[in-house]
């Protein structure tokens, strides 16, 4: 059967789990790592645009609509602590907002997250597209979150990757009327606040008042 799994199941782990386990145990190779590379594999995702991912993406993944995972070798500028090369042939990836933690179940410090948007042409004249990207880079050894004044020492060889298109949990016909369509961002809204998480690109959109 090529396609065992129904609709709606896929795989969908924490950030505790993408860093602490799959980054971790990438990085500290081993038994285990024919496997891991088989559930998100090696690919320098900078020599591709964010349409062309899918197809390279892990068994789990790559049926997947919505949501892809790569490890990717950390450049040789960026080890050096300079801006890395986030161009493709068609655009660019851009960093949104401020980088934030990842935190263990345990309130410790385990791993580092930028959020980045693609946007199609050269900065600063880009146009911004619905594809986003969570990128996780592990630290060497864990910190409590009352050390947050600390500078964690950055993992070298890898960061992991979540490239991902933003969509609503429930969609309508594109003919839709705007009304309907703020009704329907409202209710994405709150699946996504059931699920522990909203996308603030979601929220920019919507005047709750």
């Amino acid at each position: 059967m090529d396609d065992p799994m129904p609709p709606g199941f896929r795989f969908y782990p924490t950030e505790e789990e993408l860093v602490s386990f799959y980054l971790k145990e990438k990085i500290r190779g081993g038994r285990r790592e024919e496997v891991i590379n088989r559930v998100i594999p090696v690919l320098d995702i900078y020599e591709f645009n964010p349409w062309e991912l899918p197809q390279f993406a892990g068994e789990p993944c790559r049926k997947d609509p919505e949501q892809w995972f790569f490890f990717v070798p950390r450049q040789e500028k960026e080890v050096r602590s300079r801006r890395p090369n986030r161009l493709t042939t068609t655009g660019f990836w851009k960093a949104t907002g401020s980088p934030g933690y990842v935190y263990s179940s345990d309130n410790r410090i385990i791993g580092w997250k930028t959020t980045m948007v693609f946007y199609k042409g050269r900065a600063p004249t880009g146009t911004k597209t619905q594809w986003k990207m969570n990128e996780y880079t592990a630290i060497d050894g864990e910190l409590v979150s009352s050390s947050l004044g600390a500078s964690p020492q950055i993992s070298e060889e890898f960061s992991l990757c979540r490239v991902y298109l933003i969509r609503a949990f429930d969609r309508l016909p594109t003919s839709s009327s705007s009304s309907s369509s703020a009704t329907t961002s409202i209710a994405t809204v709150n699946q996504a606040q059931d699920h522990h998480y909203v996308d603030p690109d979601i929220l920019g959109d919507i005047n709750l008042s």
